[in-house]
């Protein structure tokens, strides 16, 4: 223990110590001190001379022997023991010194036990552990069985199980346009494979900075108008890296974080080991209340997302933003799920609050007092809309470069291949010029949510790209996935704990470009034969219940939850999604802005 902490104890425990100052108390120790064993080399410090002076059956002698002679609690022994010269005897029980001694003084080697592993005793059992915790899972019905799906690049939006005769439709993939089989994005990647190769040879550090990945980044930096960008090889990896880095290092840093935040922001948010504050989804108040409890000058970030997967709300990203700017704080906003989906040119939400202005405005250039530049750190993923993997930030340029000088998430990582980061590339410069597969999306969203509505599906609201079909319980959410895929030939996994709360399992639904109005109907059909067999709850039968996750609840609540702007149904509203129509037609010559079935999928949904 450290000198000055220990006498800091002891001055505690004994009414003497505690009326003298701690410099007079190591002045006194050190006076005319003599220690015995000292020329065998033992501890020599304030503390071990104070502890030599006045712990009974000691010989050393000091100023702060004396004065301890005078206690009425330790002196006797002091007084009886230095008269019969007697080795030395244990401290009386009363003392309230001893038990701080005993923690200022370190252990002699002597007193240490050897470890020895002549034993009987059975080690842990690990298995055990294992299978404890596997056995829970299956007990309160949230293990997780991945099923044998194999997207086919030609037959999109159609896969085969582990037997490749048996075609299924999917219907909840996170490929949102279908990105991973655009022939310009499969095009790039195989031209980077042949002239590259297949893997990165490393880190960036090490196998070094390809023109590919600050291409890949620049072309980030410019899609979100910032200054730079940073490309990882998850965007799990960004925001644990990101905010694990960003927040140990700004000093008493306190963390406000939306309730239904992604996994990979509270890993983050946890290995930081900045204190933290929860608030209720898009409760604006209840953030308010959070931030107004420190002082401006007080380090603060606000971590929320922009699209939550699994609920399919949006958050009220410039209310959000004002009050981060009122009360000091920056803004981290995940647009995983938006990026590619929303904007005029795939940005995200943010792009989307300002869509004229960012649709007349050059890439790049930054539209001052816009939502898109109100957001300090924006994050997102290459996974998911524009079809390939790979996450990354876009921020300030020393922001960027701060995390990318002291993220281990970073710097330890093998970089993304070159093949990836050029397809990743392709795809961002095909949907920032491209609106067909946004619009497609969106009307198809939009269909299928009027038709599961009219059929009595509950579907939580929600005014995004996803369709969250509300089950209420583990095992029956897996019966009805199982079921939709061995008699209906239709692919839609369940949703559990802890992706979403126990009671709120779901079917998540992701119509893509691809999904035409046969495959609509073949799907809604499906749903409602599945329900009547499972005897599901209808929206009507959470209505009686009061409602769960919106579905069968307050509209006016509703409307606070799903986020977006009061009053607006859908983020893409009807004037741009008819601005998105035409600007497609007038670009591929009056053709129609249909769904493209490929022939082979159109003979398998026939038969």
């Amino acid at each position: 223990m450290d000198p000055t902490k220990a006498m800091s104890l002891l001055s505690k425990a004994c009414p003497y110590l505690a009326r003298t100052g701690l410099t007079a108390l190591q002045g006194l120790a050190a006076t005319g001190v003599s220690i015995p064993g000292a020329s065998r080399g033992l501890a020599t410090s304030a503390v071990e001379q104070a502890r030599c002076s006045v712990c009974p059956g000691h010989t050393g002698q000091s100023a702060l022997l004396a004065k301890a002679s005078q206690c009425p609690v330790v002196g006797p022994s002091i007084r009886a023991n230095e008269s019969a010269a007697k080795p030395a005897q244990p401290l009386p029980a009363a003392c309230p010194y001893a038990k701080c001694a005993d923690q200022a003084a370190p252990k002699a080697a002597s007193d240490v036990q050897p470890v020895t592993h002549e034993t009987t005793e059975a080690a842990f059992d690990y298995e055990g552990l294992y299978q404890a915790k596997l056995a829970k899972k299956h007990e309160d019905k949230s293990y997780r069985y991945f099923n044998n799906i194999n997207r086919l690049a030609a037959r999109y939006p159609q896969a085969h199980t582990a037997n490749a005769a048996n075609i299924v439709t999917v219907w909840c993939s996170n490929d949102y346009l279908g990105q991973s089989k655009n022939p310009a994005v499969v095009d790039a990647m195989k031209t980077a494979l042949d002239t590259y190769g297949a893997g990165a040879g490393g880190t960036r550090n090490i196998a070094g900075n390809s023109a590919l990945h600050l291409r890949l980044e620049g072309e980030l930096a410019a899609l979100h108008r910032k200054e730079a960008a940073l490309v990882f090889s998850s965007c799990f990896v960004a925001n644990d890296a990101t905010l694990s880095t960003l927040c140990s290092s700004l000093p008493g840093c306190v963390i406000f974080s939306d309730k239904m935040n992604h996994a990979s922001m509270i890993q983050g948010i946890r290995h930081s080991g900045a204190r933290k504050h929860v608030f209720d989804h898009n409760d604006l108040g209840h953030l308010e209340q959070l931030l107004a409890q420190y002082p401006r000058s007080t380090p603060k970030l606000v971590a929320f997302e922009s699209v939550y997967s699994m609920s399919g709300t949006v958050g009220r990203i410039p209310e959000i933003c004002a009050l981060a700017r009122k009360y000091g704080a920056i803004t981290f906003l995940d647009e995983v799920h938006a990026v590619g989906m929303y904007g005029p040119h795939g940005a995200g939400v943010a792009e989307h609050y300002d869509y004229a202005a960012s649709l007349h405005t050059p890439a790049g250039q930054r539209i001052p007092g816009s939502v898109l530049d109100q957001v300090d750190i924006i994050t997102g993923t290459l996974g998911k809309a524009f079809g390939i993997v790979g996450g990354y930030i876009a921020a300030s340029s020393s922001l960027v470069d701060m995390i990318r000088s002291y993220a281990p998430g970073f710097i330890f990582t093998t970089s993304l291949p070159p093949p990836i980061a050029a397809g990743a590339v392709a795809s961002i410069e095909y949907l920032s010029a491209s609106q067909r597969e946004r619009y497609l999306q969106q009307t198809h969203t939009r269909q299928l949510k009027g038709d599961l509505a009219n059929a009595g599906i509950p579907v939580v609201p929600n005014p995004s790209h996803i369709v969250p079909v509300l089950v209420g319980d583990a095992e029956s959410a897996k019966a009805a996935s199982d079921m939709l895929l061995a008699k209906h030939n239709i692919y839609v996994q369940s949703i559990n704990y802890p992706t979403v709360p126990v009671g709120e399992e779901r079917l998540r639904i992701t119509p893509s470009p691809g999904h035409d109005n046969y495959m609509r109907a073949r799907l809604v059909s499906a749903l409602d034969s599945v329900w009547n067999t499972l005897g599901l709850k209808r929206t009507v039968d959470w209505e009686r219940l009061g409602g769960r996750c919106g579905v069968g609840e307050d509209r006016a609540f509703s409307e606070l939850h799903v986020g977006w702007k009061r009053g607006v149904e859908h983020v893409w509203e009807d004037a741009q999604l008819q601005q998105a129509h035409d600007y497609e037609r007038t670009r591929k010559g009056g053709v129609p802005v249909t769904p493209i079935i490929p022939a082979t999928v159109q003979c398998v949904l026939q038969n």
